[in-house]
Formats: C-alpha cells, sequence, structure tokens
C-alpha cells in the first residue's frame, strides 16, 4: 500500500502532529513500508499456533489470601463530613 503525502497530511492531522512539507515524501515512504509489513504478516498461516497469554511461560508468584489491615471503618467515618447508616454521603452531582 502507498500513501500520498495528502494522506500523509491528514494522518498527521489526526494525529496532532506537526510535520514540515520536506519531510512529506520521506514519512510516505516509510509508513507505506509499515504498512507493507503488516499487510505481509497477515498473510503467514497461524492456525497451528496457540495463543499466548504471556509470551514468557512462567509461573506467577502468588501471596497468601490473608487479612493484613484491621477494620477501621469507624476511625474513618468518623471525620467523614456526612455519614448516614454506615455510609458516606455525598452532594448529588448529576441531577
Amino acid at each position: 500500500m502507498s500513501l500520498s503525502n495528502e494522506q500523509v497530511e491528514n494522518i498527521a492531522h489526526l494525529a496532532r502532529l506537526g510535520v514540515n512539507e520536506q519531510d512529506l515524501d520521506t514519512y510516505a515512504v516509510n509508513l507505506s513500508r509499515i504498512l507493507e509489513f503488516v499487510e505481509a504478516l497477515g498473510t503467514v498461516d497461524t492456525s497451528a499456533v496457540e495463543p499466548l497469554a504471556h509470551p514468557i511461560d512462567m509461573v506467577q508468584r502468588l501471596r497468601p489470601d490473608e487479612v493484613t489491615e484491621s477494620d477501621q471503618r469507624a476511625l474513618f467515618q468518623s471525620v467523614a463530613p456526612s455519614v448516614e447508616g454506615g455510609l458516606y454521603l455525598v452532594p448529588r452531582v448529576i441531577e
């Protein structure tokens, strides 16, 4: 796929990038090569390849599922501006 200078200008505008007029040809060639490479990747047969969750086959270390903090709800609610029935009351922001 070959990009024109106008297409490169449009892409630069959408990405909010400033591109000099003299650099448009270079960007057009480089972006066209990238798109051709992506198209080539799309032609590779990957039907026999199993999908991976992560490229490195490692086991995640897990910590024990233990409570490490005490319940401080009453302390936190004692300094809150407005509490009712154990819930924080906040001003309505959407009507």
